[in-house]
């Protein structure tokens, strides 16, 4: 860091510093070594950039930070960086980015180790146990296979010789023995993500998301950052046995937020509830009293369950299976698969239950009571004299055999 003199070399330097001098005056609060902030750029420098941290104060960036191979300056007044606290010396805020390459040296790798802040490495070569990782000043470090990524790379080859940013985890005998973890600045980035996402959803909400995993009990669903669970019983409105033949990995998905559990972590997605409710037209397309064909979905001890369309089943009761006769199981008269036909007997719309009979039954039964109702009524109409009800249906037999 140049002091106060140098940077009043020229008129442009000397607006710099005085423009500096002014947000030291007004800061509050206290930064933490390493800690990230967000900041806007007040003035470009020969050599520094002065910044503006908002409540927390603003301070001074090395140019260097942001002037490409070329010598071109990548920001320019008014642009919003990310930085880290470096210290205060002198009166002077110092951030930076990440400690790069270049001529920076042993001193200032410590110095990032101590604060925390991210440090710029090419990973030169695979080793035992992990990578070789060449940070500024030409000093080797060793990054643990486990700390390079969130999982285990399959590929290890797939990243020497490439420049990432690392936290020095450990730093010892004056730069011999440096470890360093890309891991935890992906952690840290992770949680970030996660806890704005979670600022940003509520119940209720529709939102887009992507397929991480399947299981047994439904699937998991990216949705910015943070994963949710699809139940099995969420994914439609038709019963799904396999996750598989409805989802896949990545496949791209839009969900309801059923619960959010910010305690326990925890968040409920819902399929089903983008889809139109088949219940919705249950009643105009299974009116009550009509005979419908349906598919067996399913037999349990208190009956058979039937199919009438995507969404839509009915129960018909062990009760209503027997033909009369008392049966101890559905399937001793119908099996799963089998192709019926059903009278609708009941609908309940806000419990999604329709109560199903046999057509067979059904239409026997209806015939019976039609017929006992017709000799009732007959029997009301005949004048006095004509015999007992017993007549009336002896006299009915007969004219059935002419």
């Amino acid at each position: 860091m140049t002091d106060k003199d140098d940077l009043e070399t020229t008129d442009e330097d000397e607006s710099f510093a005085d423009l500096l001098e002014q947000s030291l005056s007004s800061q509050s609060g206290h930064l933490t070594p390493g800690q990230k902030v967000s900041a806007r750029v007040l003035k470009v420098g020969s050599e520094w950039l002065l910044i503006d941290t908002g409540h927390k104060g603003e301070g001074v960036v090395d140019l260097k930070e942001f002037t490409d191979p070329d010598g071109g300056i990548t920001v320019k007044e008014g642009d919003t960086i990310s930085v880290h606290f470096l210290s205060s010396r002198q009166g002077e805020m110092r951030f930076t980015t990440k400690i790069g390459g270049g001529g920076s040296g042993s001193a200032q790798l410590e110095e990032a180790w101590q604060a925390g802040v991210p440090v710029e490495g090419m990973v030169e070569k695979e080793i035992k146990g992990g990578f070789e990782v060449k940070l500024a000043g030409a000093v080797r470090a060793f990054c643990p296979f486990s700390q390079m990524s969130l999982r285990r790379i399959a590929n290890p080859e797939s990243v020497v010789g490439t420049k990432l940013a690392f936290r020095i985890t450990d730093y010892s005998e004056r730069g011999r023995n440096v470890v360093v973890s890309r891991r935890v600045l992906l952690e840290e980035e992770q949680a970030r993500v996660k806890e704005e996402s979670l600022a940003s959803i509520s119940e209720g909400m529709k939102v887009s998301g992507t397929v991480t995993s399947l299981q047994k009990f439904g699937a998991f669903v990216d949705i910015g950052g943070i994963e949710g669970l699809l139940p099995i019983s969420e994914i439609g409105w038709t019963r799904v046995n396999d996750v598989s033949e409805v989802l896949s990995v990545g496949q791209q998905v839009q969900v309801v937020i059923k619960t959010i559990d910010r305690d326990k972590d925890r968040i409920s997605l819902s399929l089903k509830d983008t889809l139109a409710d088949p219940w919705d037209e249950v009643a105009q397309k299974f009116p009550e009293g009509s005979f419908q064909t349906g598919t067996v979905s399913r037999l349990a001890p208190f009956g058979a369950f039937v199919t009438l369309s995507d969404g839509v089943d009915g129960l018909i009761h062990i009760s209503r299976l027997g033909g009369g006769k008392r049966i101890n199981h559905p399937r001793e008269v119908i099996k799963e698969g089998e192709t019926v036909e059903v009278k609708i007997e009941s609908i309940d719309r806000e419990n999604h239950r329709l109560s199903l009979a046999l057509a067979g039954a059904a239409r026997a039964a209806g015939e019976e009571e039609a017929t006992l109702e017709e000799f009732r009524r007959e029997a009301a109409d005949a004048p006095s004299g004509m015999g007992t009800l017993g007549d009336l249906f002896s006299s009915k037999g007969k004219n059935k055999k002419n």
